[in-house]
């Protein structure tokens, strides 16, 4: 009966994550998702005494690593890309969403607030700003894509900086001068609110663009159990709610 109950016990362990042994689990993930992701991973990390780190990279930059031979215990990243590693046999069934991220337009303190009110007003917000500001990432593919649908390319791509996340994209608005504009997801610009960057407002609601993700287990990790147990709780109710705290929507 007592080796029963100490079976038992160590199994009802394992589904909740919390092995009879401390474990690091490693992340890579999408930067856009930050805002949300840390305070879930410390509520993880409290609850189970595992440890959480995490990478955070533009979503062309973890298809090309993880492509490439990198092996991380957990991947976040948009579901396209995830599709991408499941045929490659990366990474098993088990999915759960974290939510999408919309996009926004930020400036540093002190500098004119663009008016964004609608596309009209985007429009010419766009040609007179001095500088315009966005990554190579996902929400930079497609701002690019809609400068070029409202035949605006052409006239301000000698005015364009781009970067590869949107980390760089911020410090570099910080640092500048002059009518420079970013653009970026709008999780990203509030982590840098406090530093001296200004949230002029969301893209108007006609050109507003979505990037959702995804978080799954890589396969045949020495610690495949608990980075299970990491994706159930970023899909639990506590999980869920740290991600919509931070601006990340279901």
């Amino acid at each position: 009966m007592m080796k029963s109950l100490a079976v038992l016990g160590l199994g009802a362990g394992v589904l909740l994550g919390q092995a009879t042994t401390a474990a690091d689990i490693t992340v890579l993930s999408a930067g856009a998702v930050e805002p949300g992701l840390r305070p879930a991973s410390v509520a993880f990390e409290k609850r189970t005494g595992h440890a959480v780190k995490i990478a955070f990279a533009p979503a062309p930059q973890i298809r090309t690593r993880v492509a490439g031979g990198e092996t991380w215990d957990v991947v976040i990243a948009p579901p396209a890309v995830l599709d991408e590693f499941a045929k490659a046999g990366k990474i098993g069934n088990q999915r759960v969403t974290l939510g999408r991220v919309g996009m926004g337009v930020a400036v540093r303190a002190g500098a004119p607030m663009p008016d964004i009110s609608n596309v009209e007003a985007l429009k010419r917000s766009v040609l007179a700003a001095e500088s315009l500001v966005f990554t190579r990432g996902s929400s930079g593919v497609y701002f690019e894509e809609l400068l070029k649908k409202m035949g605006l390319y052409e006239q301000v791509e000698g005015k364009i900086t781009r970067y590869e996340d949107g980390a760089s994209v911020m410090g570099h608005v910080l640092k500048g001068k002059g009518k420079e504009v970013s653009f970026g997801q709008l999780t990203e610009i509030r982590l840098y609110r406090d530093k001296g960057l200004r949230l002029v407002g969301p893209l108007p609601a006609e050109v507003q663009n979505y990037t959702s993700y995804a978080g799954a287990p890589m396969m045949a990790r020495a610690n495949a159990e608990v980075a299970r147990a990491f994706v159930r709780h970023l899909g639990s109710p506590d999980g869920q709610a740290a991600l919509a705290a931070a601006g990340i929507e279901r």
